[in-house]
């Protein structure tokens, strides 16, 4: 039987089955693995930063494709904050603002952040072909593809218990970024994921949206392979 033709997951099952793609997510990558045991070098940490500052700005733009594809004012109500958790409103700086902190933090002058001199091309064409795909799919897709934000609270806590143990030279202030995005991924996701589970109704389109999750997160993926290339790997003891 083809998946057209069997039966639509329920949400709980169809939410199992998003939650399973976890196992692809880059905290297991190597790269991702080596910074948060310790074995990073100052040169890799400020590496990764520099570069994920390009996805870190790639956001938003993402987010405001979404809304502009979108005709649902509800929705469009609620994914604004999105927008401004990233560039910031009134008195509250941002996430962008909070990331050129971190690279601060690390090492980094904040104009060689800015600049981009250190992304890696690799990188760019990865967080690039995200933001295409925000601009060029159904809006659902891309509130879809948001969804790897199920797994990123686990990360962020996984650098602020173990980074100020490994590396006790980054300033703990430039840490702010990952304690913002422990609340602001959970509030993130229960809306996604209400999106999708009441969009994807049918077994063919549940499909599909487990293959938009696995694209999103080979993006991610993507991007520590190139970091891991272009900085390497600690050397097992």
């Amino acid at each position: 039987m083809s998946h057209t033709q069997e039966r639509p997951w329920t949400p709980e099952e169809f939410e199992a089955q998003l939650r399973d793609k976890g196992a692809a997510y880059h905290i297991h990558h190597p790269f991702n693995v080596m910074l948060n045991s310790g074995k990073a070098s100052r040169e890799q940490i400020q590496g990764w930063v520099a570069n994920r500052y390009y996805y870190q700005i790639i956001i938003p733009q993402k987010d405001a494709a979404v809304m502009s594809n979108c005709p649902d004012r509800e929705v469009r109500r609620e994914w604004i904050q999105r927008i401004l958790d990233h560039d910031g409103h009134g008195d509250d700086a941002g996430g962008i603002e909070a990331w050129l902190h971190l690279g601060q933090a690390v090492g980094l002058t904040r104009d060689e952040i800015v600049d981009q001199r250190h992304v890696i091309p690799a990188v760019r064409f990865a967080c690039d072909a995200y933001l295409n795909f925000c601009r060029q799919r159904p809006w659902q897709e891309s509130v879809c593809s948001s969804l790897t934000e199920l797994f990123a609270p686990t990360i962020h806590k996984q650098r602020l218990a173990n980074w100020p143990e490994h590396y006790p030279w980054i300033e703990t202030d430039g840490l702010q970024y990952f304690r913002n995005r422990v609340t602001q991924a959970r509030r993130d996701v229960e809306q996604g994921l209400a999106v999708t589970l009441a969009y994807f109704d049918t077994r063919a389109q549940q499909e599909r949206a487990l293959e938009i999750l696995k694209f999103k997160l080979d993006i991610l993926w993507a991007m520590n392979d190139a970091m891991m290339i272009k900085y390497g790997l600690a050397q097992a003891a």
